[in-house]
């Protein structure tokens, strides 16, 4: 019987079983080993926070048509292919593949669909693909310059694999903004050169005139954070909206300053690629750079919760309550693991 994980209602999922798919004949069958919670949209799934009128992203044909409870969500999932149709090339069975898809147990899907795992990546790392792919594309529209003082707003997954990508530029300084203590602290291990919380920025990055940002990322999530982003950027700086609202409403403050700052606000989403670029980069492309990122990032930094598919309530919950201890969460389907917690952090106001 295949295990599924149904979103019914705010922060409530349950799991349902029933018996598992048989392929096409163009199809092959996977057994899941584990898959990962997206901690930015998937949140907002499971706290209620997504609009559900919203038409699913059209790469992720394995969800649904919109938003509405009950959904069956996630799209990193990891594990072997076991079957193949008659129509598939044998060569397929065994393959460690990844795919994005919803978390359950076992899969049919087109070969197509599916992304084959390069040697020596295991499950458990290739279910960050959407998060380094994400970060990836974020630095892609940014385009980082040599010398430049880059913020990045938001130290969760997604904002800690961008500042761990960013740290690897020539950069003059590196900023990562954060209200969590155990967050910062995972930044600054990660090559950030300050690391502070949003009330406790460093001299270095004025509100006003030439010292400011010249790039801004603004990945935390939280609306509130769009104006902060937009005030610590310079004069004729560029700041990238990582962050997806959901239904969330932002409100700015685009008088004073930033009427005459020419501050450029645009938004960056990994479904596209942006327009300058399309003529010599496409997914596959991204993908493989995706790929040979994700060898270089400590895993063990990013992933801090993996819990059997059958505690999945529990996984969510620490995400939403303890977001200085949970940063990424990973559900495990048929091995057995004993995982020790993250040791706790002092929460410095700003480290320097």
């Amino acid at each position: 019987m295949r295990r599924s994980l149904v979103f019914t209602a705010p922060e409530t999922v349950e799991l349902h079983e029933e018996p598992d798919p048989d392929p096409a004949a163009d199809e092959v069958l996977v057994r899941t080993v584990v898959s990962a919670v997206s901690p930015g949209t998937e949140l907002l799934v499971y706290q209620g926070n997504a609009p559900d009128e919203l038409a699913v992203d059209d790469e992720l044909d394995a969800i649904g048509r919109d938003l509405s409870y009950p959904l069956r969500y996630g799209y990193a999932a990891a594990g072997v292919v076991e079957q193949t149709g008659a129509a598939v090339d044998d060569s397929w069975e065994g393959e460690s593949v990844f795919a994005f898809n919803p978390h359950e147990s076992r899969f049919a899907a087109d070969p197509g669909s599916l992304l084959r795992v390069p040697d020596g990546i295991s499950p458990r790392e290739a279910v960050l693909l959407p998060i380094v792919e994400t970060a990836v594309n974020f630095l892609m529209d940014g385009t980082p310059r040599v010398g430049e003082r880059v913020a990045v707003f938001g130290q969760g997954l997604v904002g800690l694999v961008t500042t761990a990508l960013l740290s690897e530029f020539p950069l003059a300084e590196l900023l990562a903004v954060e209200p969590v203590g155990g967050r910062r602290r995972r930044a600054r291990d990660l090559g950030a050169d300050h690391v502070c919380a949003p009330d406790a920025t460093p001299q270095l990055f004025e509100e006003a005139g030439d010292g400011g940002a010249d790039l801004t990322f603004e990945l935390s999530g939280n609306p509130d954070a769009l104006d902060d982003a937009i005030r610590l950027t310079g004069f004729d700086g560029r700041v990238f909206v990582g962050s997806w609202y959901g239904i969330k409403q932002v409100g700015l403050d685009l008088g004073g300053r930033f009427h005459r700052s020419r501050i450029s606000i645009e938004s960056s989403q990994v479904s596209t690629i942006t327009p300058e670029l399309r003529g010599r980069w496409d997914s596959d492309r991204r993908y493989q750079v995706a790929w040979d990122r994700l060898r270089s990032l400590p895993t063990e930094t990013l992933l801090t919760d993996e819990v059997p598919i059958e505690r999945a309530q529990e996984a969510y919950t620490r995400l939403s309550n303890h977001p200085g201890e949970s940063v990424g969460a990973v559900f495990r389907y048929w091995t057995r693991r004993t995982v020790l917690p993250e040791p706790r952090y002092r929460d410095h106001a700003c480290l320097l």
